[in-house]
């Protein structure tokens, strides 16, 4: 039995539905990060097939194995996708030194029909990741703002995207839908990402630590100085806003919110100040 001490809270999960991803900077140790390092150098880089339970995954152990295994990381997977999701990919993305292509921004999840439920893929940097290495960029908040791959490619900087920049160790974990893509390597140095994308089997309702759920995150309210806002409040994790966001628009991504906060708390009427109750209401 995994301690809850490992799971996600609440705030976190709301920060994920608003943002689509979270950060853990240096999540795995020294020791760690150099013991994988060389098991890829050593071609320790066992897969299984698509559809694989996790707990079934890598049976002769190695790198990835361990990591999938650490209770951190197993608590961030069980919080989000539940104990035994399905192994779906995974991926070493590696670039050399001198390699000036850039990836173009996509999304993974185009053809994807799903609204309120998702995968999650987890990255993995076991080397520090310096400016001139090129670290992966994303977008928060894309994640729900479902487009055509071939659009988005065209965009090459939005306000408010990431480049990666992290201590070795760190451990990203996003939503299937946030757009992304691989920046160019200027360093010198050999760039080594891990990615896996798990899917879920159980219901994604309540697989976090909810020790913190209390009745002022479920509670439907007007939020009237939107200026002065606490920022660990769960309703104001979820109406807030990103920098590529416009005044307007922006109310779509609330609602697209909030509708997988209700998956995710068992409540349909759950709400984020007001914003789907108010649409909702049909004498």
């Amino acid at each position: 039995m995994l301690d809850k001490s490992n799971l996600l809270d609440t705030r976190q999960i709301a920060t994920f539905i608003a943002r689509g991803v979270l950060r853990f900077d240096g999540l795995m140790d020294d020791a760690f990060n150099q013991a994988f390092l060389e098991g890829y150098a050593a071609g320790r880089t066992e897969s299984n097939p698509a559809g694989t339970p996790l707990s079934r995954c890598f049976p002769g152990g190695g790198p990835a194995r361990e990591l999938l295994g650490m209770p951190r990381v197993l608590g961030i997977i069980q919080s989000l996708v539940g104990p035994d999701p399905r192994f779906d990919h995974q991926a070493y993305h590696v670039r050399e030194g001198s390699d000036e292509r850039s990836q173009h921004l996509h999304q993974d999840a185009t053809i994807d029909p799903r609204r309120q439920h998702f995968d999650i893929q987890l990255m993995y940097f076991p080397q520090a990741v310096t400016p001139e290495m090129g670290g992966t960029r994303y977008v928060p908040g894309t994640h729900l703002r479902i487009v055509s791959e071939t659009s988005v490619a065209r965009y090459q900087n939005m306000r408010g995207q990431v480049h990666v920049v992290c201590p070795a160790g760190t451990v990203i974990v996003v939503h299937h839908g946030i757009w992304h893509g691989a920046g160019c390597n200027r360093s010198g140095k050999r760039r080594v990402m891990y990615k896996v994308r798990l899917n879920p089997v159980v219901r994604q309702c309540r697989l976090w630590n909810t020790d913190d759920l209390d009745a002022r995150a479920l509670t439907p309210r007007v939020a009237h100085n939107p200026k002065d806002r606490d920022e660990t409040d769960v309703q104001n994790i979820l109406c807030s806003s990103e920098p590529w966001f416009e005044d307007d628009t922006r109310r779509i991504e609330w609602v697209n919110r909030i509708q997988l906060w209700r998956v995710m708390v068992g409540n349909p009427t759950a709400d984020a100040h007001y914003w789907a109750t108010r649409l909702e209401n049909q004498p």
